[in-house]
């Protein structure tokens, strides 16, 4: 009952947000040797957050297995150095029937990336045969009659524009804006797909400009040419590749953000670059794709926005920051929290008065909070969400690796998590009610290194 109230939420969630469209994913990337199972990031997205897109790097078998029957929109990728071959009819068929039909419809599979920002290689050989390529895959989904099913795009980096300052004066880089991207656009526009961007504020950030980056209040930047001001940074990113689509003709393409993110550690020297940038950028960044403010060129308007990334991925090459990137711990907590837990926001939660979150202390005094004996396993399950919900930081002792895991017992699990949310209170006795099912005790409940 609990999956299935959660799928009809994740669909609810999907329409009640919808623009073009308004709903947030998350970039899931693997590059790590230290990850939760896919089936397992598959419920804990499905069931503690309200992301309902996710985006893969490929088109892996066991991963789409993972999501099926969980309503979350997937959204696969044909590796850059395989774009060659899908030119060739026969082979988009063969990978097709290979990789998308066994997993529909279980697996809500909603869109095809044909590469990752393919011009920014430089490669010829992928950038002249990439709109083909999309093109002989959209034929592939037609003839499977997936094609109003699932759109093919691509995603690009902004170097794929010669000018983005002041944002009315962006434009594509000579020779792919004519050669490339008009064709791309015509092709977008003619199967009702988006043109798809990956906007980093941060990499256009230093420490005189970090509040523009960071959607906080500042003095704005005045476009000189439309007297349109500036108040982030993202806007004029997305601004400036809307008016290169607009010198080809294309501004009725959606724009979808395919990245974008921030890091939570980064090398010595680098301004904003901790946890609390990270979250902020991120909380700002939901609030904002999803208000219907829209852009200074594109007002009214909510954007599909995929964060990156789902995991901190410790295998990535480059600077510290590339592999902190992360919403989550492979533990599945959260590495900050920027409101997209939602396990507080079940119908059938019970509602208790939200404490004044704080670090957690150890418990010193003479009572403690624990389920009442008889209490069934479903009501004591639902005061564990209830309590994660409000701050995964009070349940990091109860995830797998935690000292207070085992023993691995929904009862266990609750007289922790019930505990926690008492402790971090005022400990007054409706601090332990829980609807009646928590009870104080004066019998210290702590065990070996299980500190309670």
């Amino acid at each position: 009952m609990e999956k299935f109230l959660a799928f009809i939420f994740s669909l609810l969630l999907s329409i009640y947000i919808r623009g073009a469209d308004g709903s947030i994913g998350v970039n899931y990337g693997t590059v790590a040797n230290n990850l939760p199972s896919p089936e397992h990031v598959a419920h804990f997205l499905l069931e503690s957050t309200i992301i309902n897109r996710v985006r893969l790097f490929d088109a892996n078998p066991e991963m789409l297995k993972a999501f099926a029957h969980t309503g979350i929109a997937i959204t696969v990728t044909v590796p850059n150095d395989q774009i060659p071959h899908f030119t060739k009819l026969n082979y988009a068929q063969q990978w097709v029937k290979a990789y998308i039909v066994p997993h529909l419809p279980a697996t809500n599979i909603v869109r095809i990336l044909v590469g990752n920002e393919v011009l920014s290689t430089a490669n010829k050989l992928l950038i002249v045969n990439l709109v083909l390529a999309m093109q002989t895959l959209h034929m592939v989904l037609i003839g499977e009659s997936m094609d109003r099913r699932i759109q093919i795009s691509t995603p690009h980096s902004l170097g794929i524009l010669a000018n983005s300052s002041p944002p009315s004066t962006g434009k594509f880089r000579e020779g792919y804006d004519s050669h490339v991207l008009k064709p791309l656009l015509s092709f977008l526009k003619a199967t009702n797909s988006p043109f798809m961007v990956n906007p980093y504020p941060f990499f256009g950030s230093s420490a005189d400009i970090l509040d523009y980056a960071l959607f906080r209040p500042n003095a704005g930047v005045l476009d000189e040419n439309t007297k349109l001001t500036y108040a982030n940074m993202l806007d004029a990113q997305l601004d400036a590749v809307f008016s290169a689509m607009k010198l080809l003709g294309f501004s009725d393409v959606d724009i979808v953000i395919a990245e974008t993110g921030w890091p939570s550690k980064g090398d010595t020297g680098q301004a904003g670059v901790d946890a609390e940038s990270a979250a902020e950028y991120n909380r700002k960044l939901v609030q904002h794709v999803t208000s219907r403010i829209g852009t200074p060129l594109m007002p009214n308007r909510t954007f599909e926005t995929y964060i990156f990334a789902l995991f901190n991925e410790d295998l990535k090459q480059g600077p510290t920051c590339e592999r902190n990137f992360g919403l989550f711990q492979p533990d599945l907590t959260p590495v900050y929290n920027i409101g997209i837990l939602r396990p507080m926001v079940k119908a059938n939660f019970p509602s208790y008065p939200t404490p004044v979150v704080k670090p957690m202390p150890e418990a010193k005094g003479k009572t403690w909070c624990v389920p009442k004996s008889g209490t069934n396993e479903e009501t004591v399950q639902r005061n564990i969400d209830y309590v994660c919900g409000l701050d995964m930081e009070y349940c990091k002792p109860i995830q797998e690796s935690g000292a207070c895991f085992y023993p691995n017992t929904v009862r266990a699990h609750a007289a922790y998590a019930m505990n926690a949310y008492y402790q971090a209170s005022m400990k007054n006795d409706f601090d332990c009610d829980f609807r009646q099912t928590g009870a104080i005790t004066k019998k210290y409940p702590s065990y070996g290194k299980c500190k309670y």
